[in-house]
């Protein structure tokens, strides 16, 4: 027998005999029948993690990783509410089966066979993973195995206190909600859980209302490697700002009892308090993990001896709820009903094509209020002696910001949050005055941490709010980019739509800085954004388009609940010249009703000799080469791609249409850079392309600041170069 058939064969046997382990007797609220029913969530976890085992094997289940061990979470989900968000823990099965007897026409043990069987019909993910989650259940899908979920729940903690002083129009969250994350003793230690918690007692700290209940499963060990006994109570026992609470997962009054205390104090104080739930871990990590291979057999046999369900028999036997005929019943006729209905859900169809896999990747469009634009009266306000300069042209920072200006006062729902972008207005001044046109609430200063500001934007984003993070440097952004692969862009493809985070997410990035930074302040690096399914990415190569297509990047965030790169090319946030001396970089503010529509190119000039496609910096650089081309007589056009993800195909293959040459100049790497694709895209489409792109190194600071990147010179040769 495997281990999964030994637990079940002692606990049949140990219940028959009433030998049950040791214990503290019932102690807490629990009525007779909210403990029976808390027993059959149990049990239906634990028959659904065998039938899930038995699938695996028969060729019907295609991933395991089960709850047993972890049943005790089903009395956590009876102390909290239904309305309370749960970002779970992958163990807790337990969890959502007893919160599903909280809502009325749940059918846990038919929605948790369907992901088994990675069946369309699973109602959460469409069969595209097995994974815990409902959209009646407030319980979001998490695919995470390493507590990537922790940021964002601080986020919908902290969205829930901002949603009562600035209510969204789709808030998702009642006000006296708290949200409950939970995770393992071993994802604890990462270095995003570690992130969360301390942005968690920072914020708690300052006395910012953040009503989060941080639930640490505690089974002493994460795939092989161990917990040291008491790691977990020390490390966080004392934290700054989080209160802790321990109880005993292995009862369910204890449990329970504890659990409503923790809640207690989260949603009255709105502070928050981590839990430190004992467990055991039964059967190995996952799969066909054989957990004899790295633990001792007397370590395996003493975790078995505590089964959760024994000791839940125990106590209800003690309270007088049940006798041991009457659990081994219930066991019984659990076990066969989630073999009936397993046997049923693998008849059910699966995802088969690449269209029905991807279906979920773009998620549904949100029907909102309409808006006609700040009033004048308001813009007036706001603006005071910066409406006067929009008459003139002025370089792309101050348009930037007179964009996001209009934005805030359009759509209350948008909050900015970031490193130094509130009262310093940022670093290069871009969020300057904004703290003080709309406040603390909405211009958040945040501590250091991009994988906090991410969460946060993304937690806000799942309660009905429009963030716009900032990340102050494109190099920045590898500290945290999982938050943006794991979480964001995963969210509604592992939940087919129900569950989203819009947001638009601005970066300073790109090179040719003069003299500053070095590559971590000039990163010419945007291959990690463009690998992301689902996620648009925008780049502007002027103030007056910035304006604009940032406009279109809230419009998509708020209105098709897109996830949105921003990307601002820091080398031109100050430029003034195309040609020295003569201004024509800089632009008038465009009306706030213009915007660049999505996949819309920009095209200057109408030649057809050479056709120069590129983007940002790159842009700016071929406009300053085209006129020694017209003077040498090639008749050019330069097109802005603007939009790197997905590329425009469609506008780029119509506006290269009748040119005789196409190059591409691309300041990113030419090993993952933008051009790889574009070259890719016209050699398919039979067009003649060659391309100039950045070396393959990072960027050194001084006088070579732009050596390895393209430069007007090295533009005009790869012209000439290509037309022969």
């Amino acid at each position: 027998m495997d281990r999964a058939e030994i637990v079940e064969a002692n606990f049949r046997a140990r219940v028959a005999a009433r030998d049950f382990p040791a214990g503290s007797k019932p102690n807490g609220t629990l009525s007779k029948t909210e403990a029976v029913a808390l027993f059959r969530a149990q049990v239906l976890c634990r028959a659904l993690d065998l039938e899930s085992r038995a699938m695996q094997k028969a060729g019907q289940g295609f991933y395991t990783i089960g709850s047993s061990g972890h049943e005790g979470m089903a009395a956590v989900a009876r102390a909290l509410r239904p309305t309370d968000p749960a970002f779970l823990h992958y163990r807790d099965g337990a969890f959502q089966i007893a919160r599903a007897g909280q809502v009325p026409g749940q059918s846990p043990a038919w929605d948790m066979a369907f992901s088994f069987a990675c069946s369309v019909e699973d109602p959460i993910s469409g069969g595209r993973h097995k994974v815990l989650g409902s959209k009646a259940l407030n319980i979001p899908p998490q695919t995470s195995t390493i507590a990537s979920h922790l940021p964002k729940a601080v986020g919908a903690a902290y969205s829930i206190g901002l949603s009562k002083r600035h209510p969204p129009e789709h808030v998702q969250y009642p006000n006296d909600a708290l949200v409950m994350c939970s995770f393992g003793d071993a994802s604890a230690n990462h270095s995003t859980a570690q992130g969360a918690f301390n942005t968690a007692g920072w914020t708690s700290y300052q006395s910012v209302p953040l009503p989060l209940l941080f639930l640490c499963e505690d089974n002493g060990i994460g795939i092989s490697v161990k917990t040291p006994d008491g790691w977990i109570a020390n490390a966080f026992s004392g934290r700054p700002g989080l209160k802790y609470f321990h109880a005993d997962g292995l009862d369910i009054y204890e449990t329970h009892r504890v659990a409503a205390e923790a809640a207690t104090y989260v949603r009255e104080r709105r502070k928050p308090a981590f839990l430190h739930l004992r467990t055991v871990r039964l059967y190995g990590h996952a799969g066909a993990d054989v957990p004899t291979t790295y633990l001792s057999k007397e370590e395996v046999e003493r975790d078995e001896a505590d089964d959760p369900l024994l000791h839940s028999v125990r106590l209800l036997v003690d309270a007088g709820a049940l006798t041991g005929d009457d659990a081994l019943a219930i066991y019984d006729e659990t076990r066969a009903r989630v073999t009936r209905v397993a046997a049923e859900a693998v008849k059910r169809p699966r995802l088969q094509s690449a269209r029905d896999v991807m279906e979920s990747l773009v998620p549904p469009v949100r029907v909102c209020a309409p808006t006609n634009g700040p009033s004048d009266e308001d813009r007036k306000a706001a603006f005071g002696g910066d409406l006067k300069p929009q008459n003139d042209p002025q370089p792309m920072s101050r348009l930037i910001n007179w964009a996001l200006t209009d934005l805030m006062l359009e759509h209350p729902e948008i909050a900015l949050m970031g490193e130094d972008v509130g009262r310093k207005g940022g670093v290069y001044g871009v969020t300057q005055k904004l703290i003080q046109r709309f406040g603390p609430d909405r211009v958040i200063d945040t501590l250091l941490d991009e994988q906090s500001i991410l969460g946060l934007a993304i937690g806000m984003a799942q309660n009905g709010f429009i963030p716009i993070p900032e990340i102050q440097f494109l190099a920045y952004l590898h500290n945290a980019e999982d938050q943006l692969r794991g979480e964001a862009a995963t969210l509604p493809f592992f939940s087919k739509g129900q569950f989203t985070n819009p947001m638009v997410v601005r970066i300073a990035g790109l090179g040719y800085q003069k003299g500053f930074g070095g590559h971590f302040h000039n990163d010419n690096s945007v291959a990690v954004l463009r690998d992301i399914p689902g996620l648009i990415l925008a780049c502007p190569s002027n103030g007056a388009d910035a304006a604009r297509m940032l406009r279109e990047c809230v419009r998509l965030a708020r209105e098709e609940q897109r996830l949105v790169v921003f990307l601002e090319p820091i080398a031109l946030y100050p430029a003034r010249d195309l040609a020295p001396g003569d201004g024509g970089w800089m632009h008038r503010y465009p009306r706030p009703d213009e915007r660049v529509a999505f996949g819309e190119v920009g095209v200057h000039g109408a030649g057809k000799d050479l056709a120069i496609v590129s983007f940002a910096n790159g842009y700016h650089l071929s406009r300053q080469a085209q006129p020694t081309l017209e003077a040498e007589g090639v008749a050019t056009r330069v097109i802005d791609l603007r939009w790197l993800n997905p590329l425009p195909e469609e506008a780029l293959l119509e506006a290269t249409a009748d040119a005789k040459q196409i190059l591409v100049v691309d300041e990113t790497r030419a090993t993952g850079g933008v051009s790889e694709a574009l070259i890719t895209l016209f050699a398919e489409a039979g067009r003649p392309a060659t391309r100039l792109a950045a070396e393959d190194s990072f960027i050194a600071t001084g006088p070579a600041y732009g050596a390895t990147m393209p430069s007007v010179e090295s533009i005009l040769t790869a012209a000439r170069k290509a037309l022969g």
